[in-house]
């Protein structure tokens, strides 16, 4: 029994140290989602991300560096681009560019995994990207990018406006609308958040190594040398061992790191970072948004490009004698909340969030309309995700008192 709860208390720590690392990426992403969506004119994405060619690709892939690392909030400003007139590759370039070229991921991997780990990350992304970009052009799926269109409809109606954005910016009436649609961004994915960063922690907390060391085939007892096929095996189950504890994919790199300590391959620990886009919380939320048939084709593409990826890193690492000793890495003890630059960045983005909600939901102009999320839902699976929710909620908030006030 006082193991149970010594592992019960863990658990909560850990899946709330892990949101701790990524919750100002969650605001940041939600809040430029926001503003894209008021600020940012469908004739304005046209002009840079309305193709399919090289300059549309590039557009989309500065644009996702620029933006949140977290996939939750990547997805959302994914939607608003390709809402707004973005072409389908230029969206999956910035999906895909914020979700792993991003500075503050390449700075957590970096402490977690070794500077090896950032260089596959930033390479990696490119290769993700420029193979997705060619799979795309080879099935050339224009009958389910129009579909997936006319499912998320026009988000709001836009009136010919020509005013310059910095007379847009002034207007107090856009940033009250900015507010409204960042609480829908967060009403939208506070299950499948909550869920997912409870399960991690359950899984870091009750998941025996061996469990990881049976997943992945010939791992563990000092195996550093791998075949062509354990290493497909590893690149094929990393994506799988991403779904049952994925968290996103800033806080997913501690599990990576985890992965690696326990002799996991270079490749099978790249397939289950990238793998923070094929996870069901990502498919569905890309049902809501697009239908059913292309989250399934946005899956396939994403899950082939990664393996292509994965591999290709762990031969070229390999070849210049890059990949580091599994052995040096050890984060068990790692602590998560520490007066740090994650500290003090949370800080500030929840003083940002605050003024968002105040702005859409508590100020003199609260009343203003403003156009809903469009995504469909299924009324049974968000209630059961609701429940879920609860309950994680009473695990977390148990876990804790019996970590900290019960001193296990």
């Amino acid at each position: 029994m006082d193991n149970f709860l010594e592992n019960w208390g863990n658990a909560a720590n850990t899946a709330l140290g892990f949101f701790w690392m990524a919750l100002w990426a969650f605001i940041l992403g939600y809040a430029l989602s926001s503003l894209i969506q008021v600020f940012v004119t469908k004739k304005n994405m046209q002009k840079t991300m309305g193709e399919s060619d090289a300059k549309s690709v590039l557009f989309g892939t500065f644009f996702g560096f620029i933006s949140s690392s977290c996939s939750f909030s990547a997805l959302a400003t994914t939607k608003s681009l390709f809402q707004k007139g973005a072409s389908f590759v230029s969206s999956m370039a910035f999906l895909l560019a914020s979700t792993n070229l991003v500075i503050e991921l390449g700075i957590v991997i970096s402490i977690f995994l070794g500077w090896q780990f950032v260089v596959g990350e930033y390479v990696g992304g490119i290769l993700l990207i420029l193979i997705s970009w060619l799979l795309v052009g080879l099935i050339n799926p224009k009958s389910i990018i129009s579909k997936a269109r006319k499912n998320l409809g026009e988000a709001e109606k836009e009136k010919a406006d020509s005013n310059p954005i910095s007379e847009k910016l002034r207007n107090t009436t856009n940033w009250v609308k900015v507010g409204k649609q960042y609480g829908m961004e967060w009403k939208m994915v506070w299950k499948d958040v909550t869920i997912g960063f409870t399960i991690a922690g359950i899984i870091s907390a009750f998941v025996p190594d061996a469990f990881f060391q049976t997943l992945f085939i010939n791992t563990g007892e000092g195996q550093s040398s791998f075949g062509f096929f354990t290493l497909l095996e590893h690149v094929i189950v990393g994506p799988f061992a991403a779904f049952i504890t994925f968290i996103g994919s800033m806080g997913n790199i501690p599990l990576a790191a985890l992965l690696f300590g326990k002799g996991v391959s270079f490749a099978g620990v790249m397939a289950f970072i990238f793998s923070d886009l094929v996870v069901f919380p990502v498919l569905r939320i890309n049902a809501k948004y697009y239908g059913w048939k292309m989250s399934l084709f946005i899956l396939s593409i994403l899950f082939t490009a990664l393996i292509i990826t994965s591999l290709v890193l762990h031969y070229s690492f390999e070849v210049f004698d890059l990949i580091p000793d599994f052995t040096s890495n050890n984060i068990s003890e790692k602590e998560h909340f520490q007066f740090n630059y994650t500290f003090f960045m949370n800080i500030g983005f929840l003083i940002i969030s605050g003024i968002l909600v105040y702005l859409g939901f508590f100020s003199k102009q609260k009343d203003i309309s403003y156009m809903k999320e469009m995504a469909p839902k299924s009324p049974l699976l968000e209630k059961v995700l609701k429940y879920l929710a609860f309950v994680s909620y009473f695990w977390l908030a148990g876990g804790i008192l019996v970590k900290y006030i019960f001193n296990f």
